[in-house]
């Protein structure tokens, strides 16, 4: 392992606010780097919610260098495709994204999202983590930041980040202060557009007898299209013999408007268990052949305090940072569920920020803007792919003609062009400097990484220094 000869007193403390899989991950990394830190989060305890998240080739050198990849394996199963049947349960196609496995080195694996948080969780020390601290007001300067929380309570810290979703109270307080000044741009002074509205769910512990596939060693996913109705569903199987559940719906101009009065990040219960209702008669291509489930079977095994309904915002924000406040994850990127990446692009922004924060070479908030602006400079163009990239796929399910175009594309991507795509979708595979570099077997290699190759060769050209100086 290299190492920048940077005094532990110049170090700096960062307040994170947010303890989501983004918030969690800068705080592991920042943990084995050695930097001071704390964890801000507004919720009264951390709720383990969600469905399941597709994790591959991109994430595993992470979860390598931290020493969580075999306890990652024990608790995901392993996934290479993409079932997509109609209502009458009949397969229609299949993604089959197994080529990954030779272009990047390693499986890919289909996770719940709560059992992925759990997982991270572990790398953070409890005390580290504060409760019930939502934030209402920052400050910044030339000496440091401050928070002000909902109980009365300050922090201060030398650099805030944002990781606390796509209504981000980090994000909202920058820009505020930032329209004052007249520094905002005209394009981030309007409200999250959206376009679908998402109800997700994951089931208690089922019976293999009932559900045969949760004995297959690989996970299942099956996605279905809606015949002549706003919506698409989709169960995944998962390694604790549950199915983790999604249903989408795409709203029109009207019901967006009606939504639009409800805007928040999540619904309450009654709102969720007001959609259930409507999507339970929906067929699923699930349980032994000629089953005839529907999603009511999943919906009545799976405990209502773990079902959510969310909205699904879309936007690529222009500002990422301003003076010691930088934003990660939703709280700058919020892509479509479709695209399949908002939890990846919030995992690579930490390793990305880490990376740079753990070179920084001083409090001076001149040098936190440079690598904020490097953080952006790395990042900025892989949000507006997987934003671009869910948007697109998004309209698969629709009826008009776009949709049409774009399902017959998907169904008939010649194999030299899909294989153009998957080496473009496993190149990106991070790591950080600071810690022992993950061995890539891949066959095509990773996409340049400057905050991993810009800081390796400032730490050896250092310990270079330093031995000469030595001898």
């Amino acid at each position: 392992m290299t190492s920048l000869p940077i005094d532990a007193q110049q170090k700096p403390k960062v307040l994170i606010v947010g303890a989501g899989i983004g918030g969690v991950c800068l705080a592991l990394l920042l943990e084995k780097a050695g930097v001071p830190y704390l964890v801000l989060e507004r919720a009264d305890e951390i709720k383990f919610l969600g469905s399941a998240i597709a994790l591959g080739v991109n994430a595993m050198p992470f979860f390598k260098q931290v020493g969580l990849y075999e306890d990652f394996k024990k608790v995901a199963k392993e996934n290479h495709k993409i079932d997509e049947f109609n209502e009458n349960r009949e397969l229609e196609f299949t993604m089959d994204f197994s080529a990954t496995f030779e272009i990047g080195g390693d499986r890919g694996y289909i996770i719940s999202r709560p059992v992925l948080h759990e997982l991270l969780l572990r790398g953070v020390p409890k005390e580290k983590i504060l409760m019930k601290k939502r934030v209402l007001t920052m400050m910044q300067g030339d000496i440091g930041v401050s928070v002000t929380c909902a109980d009365q309570t300050v922090y201060e810290g030398d650099m805030l980040v944002g990781a606390d979703g796509a209504y981000s109270a980090v994000r909202q307080a920058l820009y505020e202060r930032m329209k004052k000044n007249k520094k905002l741009p005209a394009s981030d002074n309007v409200p999250l557009p959206f376009t679908t509205t998402c109800l997700v769910g994951r089931t208690e512990p089922l019976s293999p007898t009932e559900f045969p596939e949760l004995l297959e060693p690989m996970s299942r996913f099956r996605s279905v299209k809606g015949d002549n109705k706003p919506y698409s569903w989709m169960t995944l199987t998962t390694a604790d013999n549950r199915i983790c559940w999604v249903v989408i719906e795409y709203l029109n101009e009207q019901s967006s408007k009606e939504n639009d009065s409800f805007r928040q990040s999540e619904w309450g219960q009654e709102a969720a268990e007001s959609m259930c209702k409507l999507v339970r008669d929906f067929p699923i291509p699930v349980g032994p052949e000629g089953s005839n489930m529907t999603l009511g079977t999943l919906l009545d095994r799976t405990p209502k305090d773990l079902i959510s309904k969310v909205m699904l915002e879309e936007k690529v924000f222009t500002t990422w940072y301003h003076g010691r406040t930088i934003l990660l994850g939703d709280a700058c990127h919020k892509v479509h569920i479709a695209s399949g990446a908002g939890a990846l692009n919030a995992m690579q922004d930490a390793i990305v920020l880490a990376n740079w924060i753990a070179a920084l070479p001083s409090l001076a908030i001149e040098d936190m803007e440079q690598i904020f602006k490097e953080y952006k400079k790395e990042r900025f163009d892989v949000a507006m792919s997987a934003y671009n990239n869910g948007r697109m796929l998004s309209k698969v399910p629709g009826a008009g003609l776009t949709s049409k175009i774009i399902r017959y594309m998907t169904r008939n991507v010649p194999d030299f062009l899909w294989l153009i795509m998957l080496k473009n979708m496993a190149a990106s595979r991070p790591q950080v400097w600071f810690l022992p570099l993950a061995k890539d077997t891949g066959t095509i290699p990773p996409r340049d990484q400057p905050s991993l190759r810009k800081n390796l060769h400032k730490a050896a050209s250092l310990d270079t220094q330093g031995q000469a100086v030595s001898a």
